[in-house]
């Protein structure tokens, strides 16, 4: 486990806890919007769960209402290089 979350573990936690399957490379590639993915407001809190419970610390407040994979991974990864 490394301390920062990448996009292939993105794609993989989407799959797992909002049930969207998508290819890392898409979202590297396009940068879409959740919404656009399918991934509602619910399966992005599973995500934040999910990761909360993985690290053992609390995602930042605005991780949950991200509206792109892009903005989602600098605010969990910058969290958690600093510590949260």
């Amino acid at each position: 486990m490394t301390d920062r979350i990448t996009v292939e573990e993105l794609a993989e936690l989407m799959k797992k806890s909002a049930g969207v399957t998508v290819a890392p490379a898409e979202l590297r590639a396009n940068d879409p919007g959740f919404d656009s993915l399918g991934v509602d407001s619910l399966g992005l809190l599973g995500i934040v769960g999910e990761l909360e419970n993985r690290y053992g610390t609390p995602m930042p407040p605005d991780a949950e209402r991200s509206k792109t994979p892009r903005q989602f991974l600098e605010l969990v990864n910058s969290a958690l290089m600093t510590g949260a």
